[in-house]
C-alpha cells in the first residue's frame, strides 16, 4: 500500500475536478479525499496498490473535459492516517 499527496495547478475549480477524482479514485479502490483549496489548486490525498495509484495519476494529468492541467505536484505521504474510503472534502 502507497500513500500520496499530490497538488494539481491550473484551471481545476468550477469544472468538477474533484468529482471527476473522486469518481476514477472510487472506481480503482483508492482511499483519501480531494478538496479545494484558497489558491485556486486542488489538493489530493490518495492511498492505494501501486498499480491503482499509477492509473488514478494518469487520469488526474489528464483531469474532465473543461480542466486545464498546468503542473501537479506528487510526494509521498508520511502521514500515518488510514483512510477507509475516498471523500470529497469541503
Amino acid at each position: 500500500m502507497r500513500k500520496i499527496h499530490i497538488i494539481v495547478k491550473g484551471v481545476v475549480q468550477g469544472v468538477s475536478f474533484r468529482y471527476f477524482a473522486a469518481y476514477n479514485a472510487r472506481h480503482l479502490s483508492i482511499h483519501g479525499y480531494v478538496k479545494n483549496l484558497y489558491n485556486g489548486d486542488v489538493e489530493i490525498g490518495a492511498q492505494g496498490e501501486q498499480q491503482n495509484l499509477q492509473i488514478f495519476l494518469d487520469k488526474i494529468k489528464l483531469g474532465p473535459p473543461a480542466a486545464r492541467i498546468d503542473d501537479i505536484k506528487i510526494e509521498e505521504d508520511p502521514e500515518q492516517i488510514e483512510y477507509d474510503s475516498f471523500e470529497i472534502a469541503y
